[in-house]
Formats: structure tokens, sequence, C-alpha cells
């Protein structure tokens, strides 16, 4: 049975989520499904003793049945949680209990950060999936598509499509996104909940558009069709009404699931193309990884983690740095032609580094790269 304190201190940090992090309810939805595997993995046993539960969380985590409470599978034959849900229940964990060992230093003080930080997701569940996302040549086989001038809705699709892909942006912004929020001249775009964008937890932040022209020229020829239509207020991707073979733009208000909209006539872009199908979210895995590969210093980095608008530019480094296998092979094959870098021992600088927070080390790195750089 689910211990009460336990339920309590996780509804406690549900309400730190909304109230002092200012996640949206969406988010804090996702965060209750993780830690609902922290309460059934603790069952009676209070967070404060949880280093002493066995089986271990990882190993848990390891056996636990997909759309199950306590349901089980022998690790042997798991096909159970994605290796990214098991990631993101364990990362979820170690911020849980590095909050509850914060706020009731006395009550937690049997967790020691040691234990908090081996909390990880098991290994060799299953192999990690492949990093998959929309590249280059695939976004301007999208684009270079000959569509009929009469077909409005396939046009934008096209546009769209270009736009997520320079712009980085999530579905429901773009799905959200009024004509007077893309400044094209500038390259930028106002994703200002303010304009009615509808970001992630209610960021807003001016971001800025890679230039690639044969993206940019798709953008181009849409943006000036709407804006000669329509108000500045109005969707950039504008509803289509269908009157038999007649297309014609609508100007009613978009609803809240645009995205999955988007999402749809995606997958029938990608079908006339003869490309297999991914959806507007691997567009923005798309444009993290593009601009990844061409960044040459930390400012750079720090450049793009800031146009995703990710609080932290660890965010960026997790979710759409790791290299894939080929990039691997080829980095790999050229170290042996490289000449070893040998570094001074310097004891008293490694310790004034170690000390610092996460926030003030992302903006050292910074500050070295720009030194680095002049």
């Amino acid at each position: 049975m689910v211990n009460r304190e336990n339920y309590l201190l996780t509804k406690a940090y549900l309400g730190y989520l909304r109230e002092v992090v200012q996640l949206d309810v969406r988010s804090t939805g996702h965060y209750w499904f993780y830690l609902r595997h922290l309460l059934l993995w603790a069952d009676a046993t209070p967070f404060s003793q949880a280093s002493v539960v066995q089986p271990t969380f990882p190993t848990y985590l390891s056996t636990v049945r997909a759309g199950s409470g306590a349901e089980t599978l022998a690790p042997e034959t798991c096909q159970g949680l994605s290796p990214t849900t098991l990631k993101k229940i364990a990362q979820t964990a170690k911020r849980f209990f590095t909050w509850a060992k914060m706020t009731y230093s006395r009550r937690f003080r049997a967790v020691s950060r040691a234990w908090i930080d081996a909390l990880r997701p098991p290994r060799s569940v299953q192999p990690a999936p492949k990093h998959e996302f929309v590249t280059l040549d695939e976004v301007k086989q999208l684009a270079a598509l000959k569509v009929p001038e009469q077909d409005l809705a396939l046009r934008r699709d096209q546009a769209a499509a270009s736009l997520l892909f320079v712009s980085g942006m999530r579905a429901g912004a773009l799905g959200s996104l009024p004509i007077e929020a893309l400044d094209l001249p500038n390259r930028a775009v106002k994703q200002w909940p303010s304009l009615g964008v509808a970001t992630k937890n209610g960021k807003s932040a001016t971001t800025y558009l890679l230039d690639i022209p044969e993206l940019l020229s798709v953008i181009g020829s849409w943006d000036a069709f709407i804006r000669a239509h329509f108000s500045p207020d109005a969707a950039w991707y504008a509803p289509t009404d269908h009157n038999w073979e007649e297309q014609q733009l609508s100007t009613e208000p978009v609803g809240s699931n645009r995205n999955v909209a988007i999402a749809r006539r995606m997958r029938k872009l990608f079908s006339i193309a003869n490309l297999p199908y991914k959806s507007p979210h691997k567009f923005r895995h798309g444009h993290a990884v593009y601009a990844l590969q061409h960044a040459r210093t930390m400012a750079d980095y720090k450049a793009i983690s800031m146009n995703l608008m990710h609080a932290d530019i660890r965010v960026t480094d997790g979710i759409y740095a790791p290299l894939t296998s080929d990039e691997v092979k080829q980095r790999v094959a050229c170290l042996t032609g490289q000449a070893p870098v040998h570094l001074p021992a310097d004891g008293d600088l490694t310790e004034f580094l170690r000390g610092l927070s996460d926030t003030q080390l992302s903006q050292a790195l910074v500050v070295a790269a720009e030194r680095l750089t002049r």
C-alpha cells in the first residue's frame, strides 16, 4: 500500500513545480506520471528511508511493465517502458529527492547525496533508439515539391515544414503564430504568449532563423501571400476551408489542438515526397542537430540553447547533442592523427571550478569561449 506521507510529498513537489518553477499543467501531468512509479516502488516505506528499499529503484524500473502499476516482467523478458521514458523517470526521481532533502533536511538526513546521484535509468534493458530527426536534405526535398498554385493547404504546409526546421519552434507555437510574430527581414520570430503564441511553460522569447536560402525562399513566398490577404493578428498557419474543388483560407481562430492538425498535414506532405514520415517535433531536433554540428565555440553552443528557449545548456546537450553513430565513427577514426594535449595540473583552479554553481559554470564557459575566439 502506498505510504500516505509519500503521496503528500509528491503532491507538495508538484505544487512547487507549478508555483515556484512555473511549469504549466501539462508538464506537471507528465511529472505525476513519473512520480507515480516512485510511489509504487517505495510502497509502504517512507521516502525518508528510501535508501533501504529493495530492489533498488533502477532495478525496479528495469522490470516495470508499460501501462501498468505493480505488474512487472522479468528483466530478461522486459518489453516495458522506452529508454527515453525510463531516463525521464530516473531524472524526475533524482530531482524530487534533491528537493526533498533541501526542503526537509532533518527528515531526509538518512538519504545521502551519493544515493541520490546513483538514481539513474537501468542499463541494458533494451538498446537506446536511434536519434531520429529531419535532415536538411529531407526538408529541402519537401520544399522543392511542385505544388499547384491553387492548392493553398499544401503550399502552407510546405512553408510550415521549412519554418519548423529553420526556427526550431514547436508545432504548438507554429499553429498559434500570428502573422505579426514573424519578422522575416530580420529572420526573427516573436514567440511571445502576449501575442497569442502557445509556448512550452508560457516562456517568452524572440528567436532567430537559420540562414538557409532555399527554405527561407519558400517561407517568404507564403508569408507574402498570407500578409496580402489577412490582418497581422491572423494565424500564419491559416486554417483552410474546402468547397468542392476550391480552397479558401479561413480567419477562424485556431483551436488548442492545432498541433495535431499540423502533424496530420506533415504526414501527407512526407507521403507526397515519398519520404518516411517524421513528426513535427523531429524538425525541432533537425534544427538543433544542424545548428550544433555547425557550432564552433561555446558561445555558439549557448546561443543555440537560448534559441531553443532552454533554461539550461545541459538540456540542449542531453537531448539534442548526442552524435549519430556515423559521426562517432568518423571522429574516433581521426583521433590517432591528432597530437596529444597536455594540460598543466592546477589544483587551486580545479577546486575553484568545482565550487561554482551550475549557473556560474555555464556563464564561465561562455566567457572562456569568447576569450579564446578573440
